[in-house]
């Protein structure tokens, strides 16, 4: 167990959305929360009251074929849910800035796009979507994050859909979307600009029948790049030096080097805040792919400025920054209890002498909580202004653990946070990743 320490003020100005307490162990969880013009819903599953596991309409075992297909009921579920965050956060969906949602497999999918172009009503905004191994209930199959502005004069979204990003007519979505200085880009894959050349585009495939003639994972970042998210940001008059926060996706952890080696490569003055998360695989919408990026970036010429966030903690991997602010949001890289070298710190390790005497996910837990609540002060926050807090564990087993030292550091806050297993995380010993955004009053 970590060391006893006096809890940090949460000093928090963010409110919770529907709050709940789910027993047994009295987990506090935000279904939504509200920070002065954005609501946010995070970790959404196909429950009745966000307490009582997935609801029994869902999950009905006595007759699972009587009526609509289970993945349909648990997709209307979900969005029902969501509908009700964003109410109670005074907005609605026509205002939704983002979606993401993991599955389990690619079957799962198509009924649930039935559902959110139903949702929208035809302007489904940027979306990103890839597989994952396992989420936190039995019988849950998908689970879906969403991010909506509180719409204000100058401060509405809208939707672009350029020529030259095409997009399965199945998912609808814009591949871009404004709202404010802000702009958000749908997670983009090196799927084939022209179907019939793909599934992967030619210019991002080996070619056939050679062993090195490229590295896979440089051949598809560089498109994705280059052929998808340049051209989406030019569409609104951006560049990449305007992206703050990235989210990539790799379906193999062994990947992390190479691929690192092409992003710093774009990046070569201010890189945004980047999470890195391992997918399962297959984990995208082609089976062949290897990578799937999403981004948000702030207007070229706008009032907000891009900070870069400096707080002296260490980062999984080099080159990259510990956060960066955007006006009223502070996002922060992929956070791993790691020392200045990249390793598992010294702080976090079990004693291999004494491995019953510990936690590997409560210590590491509490390494990363403290250095997120660093980051946070030198951005003018606090850990308790969190928005959304995702964690992707190498299991599940250790979320109650990593619950509990969420506890220590903001005791009796509700959370809005997200859990999903992983194949792997790119530091070795690592059980825990969190993915952090904040909001700066």
């Amino acid at each position: 167990m970590p060391a006893s320490k006096k809890p940090a003020r949460s000093e928090s100005v963010a409110t919770a959305l529907l709050p709940v307490s789910i027993q047994p162990g009295n987990i506090r969880y935000a279904p939504g929360v509200r920070a002065g013009r954005w609501v946010f819903a995070t970790g959404h599953k196909g429950t009745a009251d966000f307490v009582s596991g997935m609801a029994p309409e869902v999950i009905d075992g006595a007759a699972p074929r009587h009526g609509m297909p289970k993945h349909k009921k648990e997709a209307r579920r979900i969005f029902a849910n969501l509908a009700k965050v964003l109410k109670a956060g005074g907005t609605d969906r026509k205002h939704v800035v983002r979606v993401d949602q993991y599955y389990t497999g690619g079957q799962v999918v198509p009924a649930y796009h039935e559902v959110r172009r139903e949702f929208f009503a035809g302007h489904v905004p940027p979306s990103t979507s890839n597989l994952h191994q396992r989420f936190l209930l039995a019988g849950q199959d998908m689970e879906v994050q969403l991010m909506a502005a509180v719409p204000a004069k100058g401060f509405e979204a809208m939707q672009h859909r350029p020529k030259n990003l095409p997009v399965h007519a199945t998912s609808a979505y814009s591949p871009v979307l404004t709202c404010g200085d802000y702009v958000f880009v749908a997670g983009q894959t090196a799927e084939a600009l022209k179907t019939e050349e793909g599934p992967i585009d030619p210019a991002a495939r080996m070619p056939a029948g050679h062993l090195w003639k490229g590295t896979p994972i440089k051949l598809e970042t560089e498109f994705v790049l280059e052929r998808k998210l340049k051209p989406a940001l030019a569409t609104v008059g951006n560049t990449l030096a305007g992206v703050v926060k990235a989210q990539i996706y790799l379906r193999d952890v062994d990947d992390i080097p190479a691929f690192n080696e092409v992003w710093t490569k774009h990046f070569p003055k201010a890189p945004p805040a980047t999470t890195i998360i391992t997918t399962a695989t297959p984990g995208f919408i082609c089976e062949a792919s290897r990578i799937e990026i999403n981004t948000i970036s702030l207007h070229h010429g706008g009032r907000t400025q891009k900070e870069v966030i400096d707080a002296g903690v260490a980062t999984a991997y080099a080159g990259q920054v510990q956060a960066v602010r955007a006006g009223d949001l502070l996002f922060l890289s992929g956070l791993m209890a790691v020392g200045p070298g990249g390793a598992l710190a010294s702080t976090a390790r079990i004693d291999p002498r004494q491995p019953q005497f510990g936690s590997a996910v409560q210590l590491q837990m509490d390494h990363m909580l403290t250095q997120a609540q660093r980051i946070c002060r030198k951005a003018g926050t606090s850990l308790g202004n969190v928005v959304r807090a995702q964690q992707f564990h190498t299991s599940l087993a250790d979320f109650n653990g990593a619950w509990q030292v969420w506890q220590q550091h903001l005791p009796g806050q509700y959370l809005p946070f997200s859990a999903i297993e992983v194949p792997a995380l790119g530091v070795p010993g690592a059980v825990v990743m969190l993915d952090l955004w904040v909001y700066v009053p």
